[in-house]
C-alpha cells in the first residue's frame, strides 16, 4: 500500500502539507492506520509499537501472512494478528487513504504523530490503546500546553449544570488552563463556550472526522473552536461518528486531561465512561454535586459515593485537584489490568470484606482499592452490601 501511495506525487505532496518537515512515508503509514483500524484497536497499537507504523502496515495488509507470526509469538498473539489482518484488509484501500489526505488538506487539518513536538505524551499512558495519530484543525500546540482540565457531563443538561460548567471552565481558562471536552450538546458545549468567552484555550475531541460538524447544531461553535482552539479526532476526515467511536474518544479526553471533572451526569451517562478511563489512568477525578432530586446529577453522586471522586464546587477546588498530580497514582493500562486482577483475587463470592482488608490482601493502597472497586462495580464484577465488598456471581449473559 505504501509503495502505491508514494508512487503518486500528489499523495507525497499532500503528506508534506499536512505533516511538514517529516518523512512522508511515516506520515502516510500513520494516516493509513487511522483509516483501516478503529479507534483503540489494541492489536493494531501493539503491532505499531513493536514494528513501527510503516512495517506494521506491511504486516497488516501485505501479501505474506507468514510474517504475522514471528518466531516466539504465542498462539494467542498469532491468532489476534490473523483476526486483526482480516479486519484491516477490508479497509486497506489506497484510494480511501488518499481521500482522507485530500479532505484533510481541504480543511487545513494537520496530522500529529508520536515524536512530533505537538504530540501529547499523556496519551502514551493508554499503552496499546493509544492512537496511532491525531487529525487536528487549529492550534496543535494546545495538545501539550499545561495544565489541561477535562470537563464533561450530560447532553440533556439542566440550567444549573450549564451554569456550573460555565463558571468552572471560564475561571480555569481565564487563568491559563486548557479546557478539554467532547463538543457535544449540554455540559460540553457550555465548557467550550465559556473558555472561548474569556479568550482562553479549548480542545474538542470529535467522534468523527474533523471535517464533519457533529452535532449539526454546534456547527458555529465547532468552527470557532477550529479557529481559536483545536478540533481533534482519531478517525480520518470523512469518517462518521458512531456509538463505538463516541465511547472510544472518551479515553482520549480522560488521558489528555491532567484532571477530569464531571459536572452533571445521569445514572448511566456516557460521562461515567470518561470518568472510568480517568480513574483507571490514575488521573484525579472530580464530580460536582447537585440536587438529590435531580436525575441529571445522579451519576455525579454515584461517582462521589462509590468511585472515590473528589467533591468539586469551584475552580479553586479544581486547581486543588490538579495539585494532586504527583500523588503516586499508578499509571497505564497494564497497571489497570494488574490492579483489577489483584483486587478480584482478594475477593470471594461469599465473604464480605472492608476496603482495608481488600487492600491488605491485594497489596494495594486503600485509595487505589477504592478506585478499582468502583470501576469493577461499574462493570458488574463486584457488589457491595452492608457487610462489605464481594465478587458478584456471574450472570448467564456474562
Amino acid at each position: 500500500m505504501i509503495d502505491l501511495l508514494l508512487a503518486e506525487s500528489e499523495i507525497s505532496d499532500l503528506a508534506r502539507r499536512i505533516h511538514p518537515g517529516q518523512n512522508p512515508e511515516e506520515c502516510i503509514a500513520r494516516a493509513a492506520w487511522t483509516v483501516i483500524a478503529e479507534p483503540g484497536d489494541a492489536v493494531a497499537g501493539a503491532l505499531i509499537q513493536s514494528a513501527g507504523a510503516v512495517e506494521a502496515l506491511a504486516l497488516a495488509v501485505g501479501d505474506s501472512s507468514s510474517l504475522l507470526a514471528p518466531g516466539g509469538a504465542s498462539a494467542a498473539a498469532s491468532r489476534a494478528l490473523r483476526e486483526g489482518r482480516a479486519r484491516w484488509r477490508t479497509r486497506a484501500d489506497p484510494l480511501a487513504v488518499g481521500a482522507a489526505l485530500r479532505s484533510a488538506a481541504d480543511v487545513d487539518a494537520k496530522l500529529v504523530i508520536p515524536g512530533d513536538v505537538a504530540w501529547p505524551a499523556a496519551l502514551e499512558d493508554l499503552g496499546p490503546h493509544a492512537p496511532s495519530a491525531l487529525w487536528v484543525r487549529g492550534r496543535t500546540e494546545l495538545l501539550t500546553r499545561e495544565p489541561r482540565v477535562s470537563i464533561v457531563g450530560a447532553r440533556a443538561s439542566s440550567g444549573y449544570g450549564e451554569h456550573v460548567a460555565t463558571e468552572l471552565a471560564g475561571d480555569l481558562a481565564a487563568t491559563g488552563a486548557v479546557i478539554v471536552s467532547g463538543g457535544a450538546y449540554g455540559i460540553d458545549g457550555a465548557a467550550h463556550r465559556a473558555a472561548l468567552g474569556v479568550q482562553g484555550a479549548t480542545i474538542a475531541f470529535l467522534a468523527g472526522g474533523v471535517d464533519r460538524a457533529y452535532p449539526a447544531g454546534h456547527q458555529s461553535l465547532l468552527r470557532r473552536i477550529a479557529e481559536e482552539g483545536a478540533l481533534v479526532s482519531e478517525p480520518p476526515c470523512g469518517a462518521a461518528p458512531t456509538k463505538w467511536r463516541f465511547l472510544a474518544r472518551n479515553r482520549l479526553i480522560a488521558a489528555l486531561g491532567h484532571a477530569t471533572v464531571v459536572v452533571e451526569a445521569g445514572w448511566r451517562s456516557g460521562s461515567l465512561n470518561t470518568a472510568g478511563h480517568a480513574a483507571a489512568l490514575g488521573r484525579p477525578l472530580g464530580a460536582v454535586p447537585g440536587p438529590v432530586t435531580s436525575a441529571s446529577s445522579a451519576g455525579c453522586h454515584r461517582l462521589l459515593r462509590e468511585y472515590d471522586a473528589q467533591c468539586v464546587t469551584s475552580a479553586r477546588e479544581v486547581r486543588e485537584l490538579l495539585g494532586s498530580l504527583d500523588d503516586g497514582y499508578e499509571q497505564g493500562e497494564h497497571v489497570r489490568e494488574s490492579s483489577h486482577t489483584r483486587v478480584l483475587d482478594a475477593l470471594g463470592t461469599r465473604s464480605r470484606l472492608p476496603i482495608d482488608e481488600v487492600a491488605r490482601r491485594s497489596g494495594l493502597s486503600p485509595d487505589r482499592v477504592r478506585t478499582v472497586l468502583g470501576l469493577l462495580h461499574l462493570e458488574g464484577d463486584v457488589a457491595l452490601d452492608g457487610g462489605g465488598w464481594y465478587r458478584a456471581p456471574a450472570s448467564p449473559s456474562r
